[in-house]
């Protein structure tokens, strides 16, 4: 932990910005009931109200409060991609070590298994379970997970087998250590880089996916403010909007705002995890 505390600080200014919008975003999620200005549901003001206070960003079909919408949406999308992506690693990483660890028909299984839901497009699959088991927060995260789990057991798979072979580890089971004293004191630390790196890339991609399925309208349900939900409420307006007037203007910018949330966050993530395979990797800025 010291390490990578002073590699922070030697961090480039890409990593930084990354950094501190990450924490920006961390910042709405968690504080989102006191930073929107109103509730997440309410119906607050006629419908498609331009830009104007006290509402600084419109209002909706429904008439709620854009900007308020947006901060709810941080929590919801962003928090239940943070859960997805974590259930998604516990599940592939434990198969992963196991399989490299233990070997044989458990290896050949699992890896046969893996390869069967990989063969499948992801999309395709998840909009199939989504329809037959509904669309509630926990099918939603369960299905995601499974399907991104077969990512990271590829991942650290490949990385314990790498691992295993090395001396310390014939010296712990000549010891008499168990298998999971071996996963954890000696495979989770010596894989623990590329694992990290490979955790803000899923993180993206398990947010985007949310993203999609709610803009398919099979994500996050209304009246749950969700930035890909959001987008598909907001596309309608680009018709009515006349640029001549910033007033009606604005109707073409609303799709912006979900959609530029979505983009600048998996930016942040991407200039983070760029810099930590280039520590993990030994290669100079």
């Amino acid at each position: 932990m010291t390490g990578w505390l002073a590699r922070l600080r030697e961090a480039p200014v890409s990593a930084w910005i990354g950094i501190l919008l990450i924490l920006a975003y961390a910042a709405v999620a968690i504080f989102a009931p006191l930073l929107a200005p109103f509730p997440e549901t309410a119906i607050v003001g006629p419908q498609y109200h331009p830009w104007a206070a006290p509402h600084l960003l419109g209002t909706d079909a429904l008439g709620r409060d854009v900007l308020s919408r947006l901060v709810w949406g941080a929590r919801n999308t962003v928090g239940i991609a943070l859960v997805t992506t974590m259930l998604a690693f516990l599940i592939g990483t434990i198969m992963g070590f196991l399989a490299a660890t233990v070997g044989g028909r458990v290896d050949a299984v699992s890896s046969r298994a893996v390869d069967v839901l990989m063969a499948i497009p992801s999309l395709i699959f998840a909009l199939l379970i989504l329809t037959i088991t509904g669309t509630s927060i926990l099918a939603l995260i369960l299905v995601i997970a499974v399907l991104d789990s077969t990512r990271v057991f590829r991942l650290s798979r490949a990385v314990a087998q790498g691992i295993i072979p090395l001396d310390y580890i014939e010296v712990a089971r000549m010891r008499g250590e168990s298998l999971f004293w071996i996963i954890r004191r000696e495979i989770l630390p010596n894989a623990a880089a590329p694992l990290i790196a490979e955790f803000g890339l899923r993180f993206c991609f398990v947010f985007l996916f949310i993203a999609a399925l709610s803009f398919l309208g099979l994500g996050l349900q209304p009246p749950t403010a969700d930035w890909g939900s959001m987008v598909r409420e907001s596309a309608k307006l680009i018709a009515f909007a006349n640029f001549a007037s910033w007033q009606t203007a604005t109707f073409g910018l609303a799709p912006l705002l979900p959609a530029g949330a979505v983009a600048l966050l998996t930016v942040a993530v991407n200039l983070v995890v760029d810099w930590i395979l280039t520590v993990a990797s030994g290669l100079k800025e």
